[in-house]
């Protein structure tokens, strides 16, 4: 089982920093990974111009030309974000059994000790925003 899946948010951790024209601290989603050479394609992240020939469809419009792409980056080069946190943690594997006995691995991040699900992750999100919505309601109470 892999640590970083397609559609996780992923933040490049290496390279140079983005006021030197370089990628270091951007967060994307992954959107494909070539596992046999250990890369993931990460949405808005090393951008490279890509040139391919000219050429016709059958319907007569125009292919090709100048055209600018994610290029794969090296799964060593990014970390996965921590939804609650927003930066980037370690991640570990727990085996858990159900009440059927059914035993999986479970993705956790190694700082919060957090199980990362997807309802876990909708449900935090609903929570802070809960948060926030009663923190300012007292605030205006004091006043």
């Amino acid at each position: 089982m892999a640590n970083i899946r397609k559609g996780d948010l992923v933040q490049v951790i290496s390279g140079p920093t983005q006021d030197r024209g370089g990628d270091r601290g951007k967060q994307g989603r992954v959107i494909g990974i070539i596992a046999d050479k250990n890369r993931v394609i990460v949405e808005g992240v090393n951008y490279v111009t890509k040139h391919s020939k000219v050429g016709q469809t059958q319907r007569g419009t125009k292919t090709g030309g100048i055209e600018t792409m994610e290029a794969p980056i090296h799964v060593s080069n990014v970390a996965l974000v921590d939804p609650d946190t927003k930066l980037p943690a370690r991640v570990g594997f727990r085996v858990e059994t159900d009440d059927r006995g059914k035993t999986t691995r479970v993705r956790f991040f190694k700082k919060s000790r957090r199980v990362e699900t997807k309802k876990a992750a909708k449900a935090s999100t609903k929570k802070v925003a809960a948060d926030v919505d009663t923190t300012e309601a007292t605030a205006e109470d004091a006043n």
